[in-house]
């Protein structure tokens, strides 16, 4: 597979070694894009070239996950993984129910990791995405993205002419 062909994930943390050790796990299989700020993320969550998975972290110093992952929900359904130190089980339920798709515990098996990104990318490009992409009649393979409604067409986020 081509790197422009691999999905992107979006790996949203402030500590460095965090990203680092999630990075390493999934360079591999994905392209990994990188915030270190939960405003950062937001404009990179929600502006083309969008990503094709989130893993987030809970505590941000800007934004917590939490207030991002609301705000990413108003308008998209990217697949959202909150990764996290809050292992409570109250802590498990807040991020679950404010639209994340999964909760990880750190730390976390790397394997166990990608299990879940995997899967909930599958369930993203075969499910979940259909209904956006028939309703906007936009097209997203890799990095090329086609907007049939306004012909508009960009990759890696670069209009082409």
């Amino acid at each position: 597979m081509d790197d422009f062909e691999k999905p992107v994930v979006l790996i949203v943390d402030d500590v460095p070694i965090n990203i680092q050790v999630l990075a390493e796990a999934l360079k591999s299989d994905y392209r990994i894009r990188v915030a270190s700020s939960g405003e950062d993320a937001l404009r990179m969550a929600l502006r083309p070239p969008l990503p094709d998975l989130i893993l987030l972290d809970v505590m941000m110093p800007d934004m917590d996950g939490i207030a991002m992952c609301r705000r990413i929900r108003e308008t998209n359904n990217i697949p959202i993984i909150m990764v996290s130190a809050k292992t409570q089980d109250i802590d498990k339920i807040v991020g679950l129910s404010t639209g994340a798709d999964d909760y990880v515990a750190k730390p976390f098996n790397p394997l166990e990791l990608m299990a879940r990104v995997k899967s909930q990318l599958r369930r993203y490009t075969q499910l979940g995405n259909l209904n956006q992409q028939g309703s906007s009649q936009v097209y997203k393979c890799g990095g090329l993205m086609i907007n049939d409604e306004n012909k508009e067409v960009t990759v890696d986020g670069e209009p082409i002419k």
